[in-house]
């Protein structure tokens, strides 16, 4: 089945994860890799966990290879694969998908094919305190037969979906409360590695 067939579905924890590391650092681009595997149906990538990059630089360099290869050698022990990248853009009103984080996405994609990007869509995300919606605050990238990335419209959005529909309600008390200051990307492991990038204690 390709990319442009398979659902994609994303954990509470993954998706909160995602969008606290964006708000810790609003006046810059961050990204993270989406962690997961494809269900045992074959229809649908199981997005269970993510991992915040950077917010400094985002260019593929050496530290984006040593973060990836680190974050490969860990999950594939627990059985999970790298299955797509998270971009949230360095200006709140800019909805496009760039070019850094289609070259990242496609470096992903050489691994796992039906690799997804997830855009961080800022207007949503303003007006969740308002609509009290229960959809993603995200826009979906899948790469068509021809390896461009493309959006998917959200009128088609039964392809990509939270697996917890109160995701958003937590989402919203974890903002009230500041959560979005403990968060750990690999920037901040990289300057001190006593903090640890995988965030063990974020949601206890």
């Amino acid at each position: 089945m390709g990319s442009t067939d398979l659902k994609y579905e994303v954990t509470q924890n993954a998706y909160i994860k995602l969008v606290l590391h964006s708000l810790k650092h609003p006046t810059s681009a961050v990204n993270g890799v989406l962690i997961g595997r494809i269900s045992s149906s074959n229809d649908t990538v199981e997005i269970t966990d993510a991992v915040p990059l950077f917010h400094s630089q985002i260019p593929l360099l050496p530290q984006l290879e040593i973060s990836l290869i680190l974050i490969d050698e860990y999950f594939s022990a627990k059985g999970l694969n790298i299955v797509g990248y998270f971009h949230a853009n360095e200006r709140s009103d800019e909805f496009e998908l760039g070019g850094v984080a289609k070259n990242i996405g496609d470096h992903i994609s050489r691994y796992f094919p039906q690799a997804a990007i997830l855009l961080l869509d800022n207007k949503k995300l303003e007006g969740l305190k308002k609509s009290k919606s229960s959809g993603a605050v995200m826009q979906l990238y899948v790469r068509d037969a021809s390896k461009n990335w493309k959006l998917v419209q959200s009128d088609a959005n039964t392809r990509f979906s939270l697996k917890e529909p109160s995701a958003n309600l937590i989402l919203l008390d974890y903002i009230s409360s500041e959560k979005w200051r403990d968060i750990v990307d690999f920037d901040d492991h990289l300057d001190d590695i006593s903090k640890d990038w995988l965030n063990p204690g974020l949601f206890n």
